[in-house]
């Protein structure tokens, strides 16, 4: 199906030169002066190669038809990562190169979606927020939880997430998967 470039997101399959593509990043520039351009980051679903490429916002581009299936993350092994389908309890074992930078996200039971290409997965999308234990940060100083300032800390699966001064060791936050930013305490 084609599309314009300005539509393309992260997580969309493009077909170029008979090739699929998974879009890690997309950004539509503006300038002041010429033709506005969409720039994609993606790697090569055959074989990991990243590729850059910059199109005109009202070039066509060929996305590809994919589906989007739910999975529960169930464990890590020498394989890959093992996801069971929640309705049809079929497993699916995905590379490390395609799960990427989720991996410290994923927890037992976590729901995600799976991108599915002739019944291989793809690309993952997380949930937008996961709720993780802090393990490690500063202890909480009296008086300071007045200032708007954040401290370190770093969570379940070793993931570095600034907190407000009031969160200790033990804490169960939620943060956002996008940029692991600190969201609120969470209420379990």
């Amino acid at each position: 199906m084609k599309v314009i470039a300005s539509s393309v997101r992260k997580g969309n399959v493009i077909e170029l030169d008979g090739r699929l593509y998974v879009v890690l990043t997309a950004q539509n520039i503006h300038p002041g002066k010429g033709t506005p351009v969409t720039q994609v980051d993606m790697r090569r679903i055959g074989d990991g190669v990243k590729v850059s490429e910059r199109w005109r916002t009202t070039e066509q581009v060929e996305r590809a038809h994919v589906e989007e299936q739910e999975f529960d993350f169930l464990y890590e092994d020498g394989e890959g990562f093992h996801f069971m389908n929640p309705s049809s309890y079929e497993q699916v074992v995905v590379s490390e190169d395609v799960v990427g930078d989720a991996k410290v996200h994923l927890r037992d039971g976590l729901r995600v979606w799976l991108l599915m290409f002739q019944e291989q997965a793809i690309s993952i999308e997380l949930p937008q927020k996961v709720t993780v234990t802090v393990e490690e940060t500063e202890p909480v100083v009296k008086g300071q939880t007045a200032s708007s300032s954040y401290k370190p800390a770093t969570c379940t699966g070793g993931i570095r997430v600034m907190v407000p001064p009031h969160i200790d060791v033990g804490t169960r936050i939620i943060i956002n998967t996008e940029d692991n930013a600190y969201v609120e305490r969470s209420k379990e």
